[in-house]
């Protein structure tokens, strides 16, 4: 027979104060959980967001990010001869050589941190549709102005329209905030392409991004740029596959960090699961006697408190993963692995971490239920009414 499922629960109301600290101490643990996973999605989700299926971005092969990637005028000169490039009307190609750099300033909490000035050129706002000016006005081509993104404008001093910026050894003004829809542009500023090489005394950019006339020439796109010899040193992905790339590391290494602590917060966790199944044995001797004694076999006695085991630890997994979801109103900014400057997102809750947290809680009921599960089996009935 069978022990009925409504006898598990009833018992889960019946110690109170024990079964309360075991669920809030699995909640806490599933909290920190899903508070990494939703940290580690939201970097991939914004920097993914950067990036575009439509563009191509072109880069050194060796660089680790743009910053660290260099392209002289002549080889994009060279790219943008290629087949399936997209051209206006005119018959210019969309296209936007790109200068990145990193200065310095002063966040509003206090304290210096890096952020990513990118010179642009006028097609950079047909390649990406998503930024738009929210506040102030344009930079003037030919001008030392700067726009600036909106988490920028938020988290460091000095960034409002009409503030001055110093760096290269010259004074640049903010005259407009831009938005980009939550992406990797938010954490940048943005100016001329050619005032920035002047400035720091360039003629190279940092990296080329490009439209196709249609996304599935990509292919035929890239067997053209392969078979250029002059190109060798260089790759070509499409944008969104490229701040993709940029985000596993940082994403990475952040999974592993929090996974770690959690592990070690999980431990306490089971314990206390452990505890709270072995008191509700040692309490429940004459009935687990009774039970058997009505005919209920071992197995029923040890599926019974073990899926008490699990009801507890989902409930808790529950409480810590709507405490988690929360996290979503909130954006943090924090260094971008790939080019040592600051970079805004905001958590981001997804199926697959849901999934994750309560299985994750279920785990630990799984284990902290099992011995003490066992032990009520194993309980001799003779014994365990003699104990009555």
């Amino acid at each position: 027979m069978k022990i009925p499922l409504k006898y598990t629960l009833r018992n889960l109301g019946t110690r109170r104060l024990t079964t309360g600290i075991t669920v809030l101490g699995i909640a806490l643990v599933v909290f920190v959980f899903s508070a990494v996973l939703m940290m580690a999605y939201g970097v991939q989700k914004t920097l993914i967001a950067t990036g575009s299926d439509e563009n191509v971005l072109v880069a050194r092969k060796a660089a680790n990010g743009e910053i660290s990637s260099i392209i002289d005028r002549e080889t994009a000169n060279v790219i943008l001869t290629l087949p399936h490039i997209a051209k206006t009307a005119d018959g210019k190609p969309i296209a936007s050589g790109e200068p990145v750099v990193v200065i310095n300033l002063n966040k509003v909490d206090g304290g210096l941190s890096n952020v990513t000035v990118r010179g642009v050129s006028a097609q950079a706002f047909t390649l990406r549709p998503q930024v738009r000016l929210k506040e102030g006005r344009m930079f003037k081509w030919g001008a030392r102005e700067l726009i600036t993104g909106a988490a920028i404008e938020k988290h460091f001093a000095g960034s409002k329209i009409g503030d001055i910026v110093r760096f290269a050894g010259d004074n640049w003004t903010v005259v407009g905030i831009f938005d980009s829809d939550g992406s990797g542009f938010d954490s940048e500023m943005w100016g001329d392409t050619d005032q920035l090489l002047d400035a720091f005394n360039r003629n190279a950019y940092s990296t080329l991004t490009f439209r196709l006339d249609r996304p599935e020439a990509f292919k035929e796109f890239t067997a053209a740029f392969d078979k250029e010899p002059r190109l060798q040193q260089f790759e070509a992905k499409t944008e969104k596959r490229f701040f993709e790339e940029q985000s596993e590391l940082m994403a990475g290494f952040i999974r592993i960090l929090g996974i770690f602590i959690t592990v070690i917060f999980s431990a306490g966790a089971t314990i206390g699961a452990m505890i709270t199944m072995y008191a509700a044995v040692a309490n429940r001797t004459v009935e687990v006697g009774t039970l058997r004694a009505l005919g209920f076999r071992r197995r029923s006695v040890l599926a019974a408190f073990l899926t008490e085991s699990l009801l507890l630890s989902l409930i808790g997994g529950g409480v810590g993963l709507l405490f988690a979801s929360t996290l979503q109103f909130f954006t943090i900014s924090t260094l971008n692995f790939s080019s040592f400057s600051e970079l805004a997102f905001s958590f981001a809750l997804s199926p697959t971490i849901i999934v994750s947290s309560l299985l994750f809680s279920l785990l630990m009921g799984l284990i902290g239920g099992f011995l003490p599960s066992v032990r009520a089996a194993r309980l001799n009935i003779v014994n365990a009414l003699r104990s009555a």
